[in-house]
């Protein structure tokens, strides 16, 4: 055993040899899966990456299946502070597991914090972590848009402060207008917004459409991939091309 230090700084006792990995984080199940094949043998509902991915479902992000979790004795269990709720993470760490949790808030936190976390699973750095990171090394040298963001609607919520999404977009040229606001995903009252010239509407996690969501902003809208926006993975080293297309 090693004792690593994770995102949030908690002390992680990781095998000499991980040979069984959990993921209870889309992107991270799809870097991992990417990076070695056969290493993850389970994941969420909600983890569609590889589309191709053979491994056992343990539920969702929120309600991970935690008996069925500790059944497949995973060597590591990988996490997020967002994504998962700490009474499951605790309930896996009682029942004798490690689990790393990440949490970065920027793009190059996203790059360190892949690095570290496929380093304690005990794997070498993939090429497609260099070549994201190369892929937005460039700053942006265009002009700026101020930009609303929903994640949600019923209620509506939009994205606030801190957040790995906020940043990319800005690597864009588009300047969240909520980016000061107390809370990192506020619900919000169309009517009270700052002003904006743009709405950027992913598919994800509330799957907005060109049918659904303009139609209640004046400001122009753009829709955008859900997975290249707010994803840290493999999905980072064609997100650049493919947003400035989509917000363009």
């Amino acid at each position: 055993m090693t004792d690593l230090y994770d995102d949030t700084g908690t002390r992680v006792s990781v095998p000499a040899q991980v040979g069984r990995v959990v993921s209870l984080v889309p992107s991270l199940s799809e870097a991992v899966a990417v990076t070695a094949p056969g290493l993850l043998v389970g994941a969420t509902d909600w983890c569609s990456q590889p589309v191709d991915l053979q491994v056992t479902r343990v539920r969702g992000t929120k309600n991970p299946d935690v008996a069925g979790i500790v059944v497949l004795r995973p060597d590591l269990v990988l996490a997020n502070v967002e994504e998962n709720r700490p009474q499951d993470l605790d309930a896996l760490r009682e029942a004798g597991l490690a689990v790393w949790t990440t949490y970065p808030r920027t793009l190059p936190e996203a790059l360190v914090s892949l690095g570290h976390l496929l380093d304690a699973c005990r794997l070498d750095r993939p090429g497609w972590l260099d070549a994201a990171d190369a892929v937005w090394r460039e700053p942006w040298k265009g002009g700026r848009r101020r930009a609303v963001v929903p994640v949600w609607r019923r209620p509506w919520m939009a994205v606030g402060s801190g957040t790995f999404t906020g940043d990319v977009l800005a690597r864009l040229g588009v300047d969240n207008v909520l980016a000061d606001h107390a809370e990192r995903y506020p619900k919000v009252d169309l009517a009270q917004l700052p002003e904006h010239d743009l709405v950027v509407l992913p598919d994800e996690p509330y799957l907005f459409t060109p049918q659904d969501g303009p139609e209640c902003f004046t400001a122009p809208s753009r829709c955008v991939s859900g997975r290249h926006l707010t994803w840290y993975g493999p999905s980072l080293t064609e997100a650049r091309v493919l947003l400035e297309q989509q917000l363009a």
